[in-house]
């Protein structure tokens, strides 16, 4: 029988790792393998006779570390995480290597920097082999045994190429003492400092990737109130047994998904379902775990605990889409498996050539070959993706535009679809009166502020805030209408405050204002009525007001030719209100979240999407979508998720994106385009023997000065 298995590996950085990883999980009988090298995460299954054992050890042959492992299918235990050091680990080498490569350029260049040389010319070459030595094969020694293996598996990735270029540089060093050729030691330092550098980068953004799922189990309830006999017990949430009654008070987390027995409460469910209006429970109504009860004491029968819980759900497909979706490699990473072995044998060819048919001595011949590994190594390539990543973010980040994952860079250009939630990405998040219909509208206000300011509803709480009284009217006899509204006696008059439900259960008769109630319940607002002595003062339609620039971002989409369209878990009426007042056309409604990552995925067949949302709701969509657009007001769980974060929380930064992306990715190409034009024209030079090594180290410093320069040409780019 096959069983479904996540892997938390450590160590991948590029395609070829994937690749490597793959082939040994497949010699062990692994199906549908899926490796995401950049998250670190795998999925496959195995048969049941497959050990954790021959799992770490595949893992191990491929030359990677299993530091997390869980098994189940979709709907089981989120993994238990195990935190990774390498962080740690890669911030440790960086600052060794840095203080190292230091000493070796204040000695190389302290001729040109001082005027006169910090060493005699005698120690030069030892002290460049004495510095260099750690950097390469104590800090670097990772990264020279995985280039190791890449030659002799003939799976060559980026560490073969800093690998050959670093340990052939130094050897230099030592050959020159038998023979007449120029050292390199001192560079091959450099060399490895520059990608050590890379990798703690690289480490940092997979620690936020695991961070992520943390933040999501973080969201349960950590303890639950429980009646056992006539006791009420205060336990872990993971001894919460199916059938245990919950008592969960005002303000608390309802510690796992249940159905109430006694009580009636509003829940808020906005961080599950992205709805902003709490929702009324009472006994039968189902509950969802982590959800927050408002304003009444409930009591809950536990119906699914742990991994069957809609939390874990949401948790592993999280984990999942972090985990299946490859991110488009770079171009640098594509060539490495051609790159290296036509360097290796255009370096052997070189050398041959001078010395065996233009008969020239060892020493020219072998300089020759070395120029062409020196000025081949890529550092220049190396450079071109991230320094435009790091000025382009740096650029976005002024703007309030965080860019989290580089590859959106790419793909932003090809997007061609932009999805929007609802809640608090087109909407503000919060209810609010938006409309009012009254004959006297301080009189409203002043009965309605009064009243409702005794009430804990969030409808209440937006009445009020717009009432904004000073002081409010004494209220006598206040009543809760559960799900309907509230009553009290003012001055004397009995004042109803509530929905049209409850208007027909005290036999109230709309008049006037029976069109108004019905105008703004077509526009999808909650309605409440205010009457004195059963004659109604007026009406407010309360509605989860629009954001102030959605409707000119969603207008500047639409001019630039792209496929506006909403998902949201709202109602039809409500969700089709808000799209035609911002512009949009195509509406999704009654979504819940699993189904929006399906939304997506079937947009997809029609382009690349984009997906805008703030809510741990739309954490899988964000996930799933080819570019995951965050608010920055939304959750952690939605930001983290996010390829790209709106700081401002303004969807007008949803087109400042898209012209930050292009803007950046056009950086990109002519980086990489002057990386590879710099190895087209300078290793023929080499090959032919016009540059000598010192002059090669020079034309490759050159390459990555160019790449870095024309990258910050990209701050006058995209203001112009």
């Amino acid at each position: 029988m096959a069983k479904k298995i996540k892997l938390d590996i450590e160590g991948m950085h590029c395609a070829s790792c994937s690749k490597i990883v793959t082939s040994e999980l497949e010699k062990i009988g692994a199906r549908n393998v899926s490796v995401n090298p950049v998250s670190g995460k795998s999925f496959a299954e195995v048969d049941d006779s497959v050990s954790f054992e021959q799992i770490g050890k595949a893992v191990k042959d491929a030359g990677f570390k299993l530091i997390g492992f869980s098994e189940g299918s979709a709907s089981g235990a989120p993994s238990s995480f195990k935190p990774s050091n390498e962080i740690n680990t890669w911030k440790t080498k960086l600052i060794s290597v840095w203080g190292l490569t230091s000493l070796i350029v204040a000695i190389m260049y302290s001729e040109y920097l001082i005027g006169a040389p910090l060493v005699p010319i005698k120690w030069m070459i030892p002290l460049m082999l004495v510095l260099s030595f750690p950097i390469i094969f104590i800090f670097g020694f990772s990264t020279i045994k995985s280039g190791a293996r890449g030659f002799v598996r003939l799976q060559f990735t980026m560490d073969s190429l800093i690998a050959l270029g670093t340990v052939v540089a130094y050897s230099t060093g030592i050959l020159s003492y038998f023979i007449d050729v120029t050292s390199f030691a001192g560079v091959s330092g450099m060399i490895m400092t520059i990608f050590i550098t890379g990798k703690f980068i690289e480490a940092k953004a997979k620690g936020r990737a695991t961070s992520e799922i943390r933040k999501l189990l973080e969201l349960g309830a950590k303890k639950a109130l429980v009646l056992r006999g006539k006791k009420e017990i205060e336990i872990d949430i993971s001894e919460v047994k199916i059938g245990d009654v919950m008592i969960v008070k005002p303000g608390e987390k309802i510690p796992t998904d249940g159905v109430v027995v006694k009580g009636e409460s509003a829940v808020d469910e906005s961080m599950i379902t992205g709805e902003s209006l709490a929702v009324e429970k009472m006994r039968g109504g189902k509950v969802i775990g982590a959800t927050i009860n408002q304003d009444g004491v409930l009591y809950i029968k536990a119906t699914k605990i742990g991994s069957d819980t809609f939390l874990s759900h949401i948790v592993k497909l999280v984990e999942e889409a972090q985990g299946t979706k490859v991110p488009i490699q770079k171009l640098a990473d594509k060539v490495t498996g051609v790159f290296v072995p036509v360097i290796l044998v255009l370096a052997l060819l070189t050398f041959l050539g001078w010395y065996l048919i233009f008969d020239v001595s060892l020493s020219i011949a072998l300089s020759n070959a070395i120029a062409v590994l020196v000025i081949a190594c890529p550092c220049a390539l190396g450079l071109a993706v991230p320094i435009s990543l790091m000025v382009g973010s740096g650029m976005g980040a002024k703007r309030g535009i965080l860019i989290r994952k580089g590859e959106a860079i790419q793909t932003m250009k090809e997007v061609k679809t932009v999805v929007f939630d609802k809640t608090g990405t087109i909407t503000k998040g919060e209810p609010e009166v938006v409309e009012v219909s009254t004959k006297n509208e301080k009189k409203l206000f002043e009965i309605a502020g009064s009243l409702e300011k005794l009430s804990e509803h969030p409808l209440a709480r937006a009445v009020v805030k717009k009432a904004g009284l000073k002081k409010y009217l004494s209220v006598k006899k206040f009543k809760v209408i559960r799900g309907k509204g509230l009553e009290g006696v003012i001055g004397g008059k009995k004042y109803i405050v509530g929905n049209e439900a409850l208007m027909k259960d005290k036999r109230i008769a709309l008049g006037s204002y029976a069109k108004v109630v019905k105008g703004f319940a077509e526009k999808g607002f909650s309605v409440m009525v205010v009457v004195e002595n059963k004659v109604v003062l007026g009406a407010m339609g309360i509605a989860d007001a629009v954001k102030e620039d959605s409707r000119e971002a969603v207008a500047r989409l639409n001019r630039g030719g792209f496929r506006t369209v909403m998902i949201t878990g709202d109602n039809e009426v409500t969700a089709r209100a808000i799209a035609r007042e911002v512009g949009i056309k195509e509406v999704i409604a009654g979504v819940m979240p699993g189904d929006k990552a399906k939304e997506v995925i079937r947009l997809q067949k029609s382009g690349m999407v984009a997906f805008v949302g703030d809510g741990v709701n739309d954490a899988v969509a964000l996930k799933e979508a080819n570019v995951g657009i965050a608010m920055g007001g939304g959750s952690d769980i939605a930001i983290e998720a996010g390829d790209i974060v709106l700081a401002k929380g303004n969807l007008t930064g949803v087109v400042e994106a898209i012209k930050l992306s292009n803007a950046t990715f056009r950086k990109i190409k002519q980086n990489l385009f002057w990386a590879f034009f710099y190895n087209v024209v300078a290793i023929p030079l080499a090959v032919a023997g016009f540059l000598n090594p010192v002059v090669a180290e020079i034309a490759m410093a050159l390459s990555s000065i160019t790449v870095v320069t024309n990258a910050n040409l990209l701050r006058f780019s995209f203001n112009s």
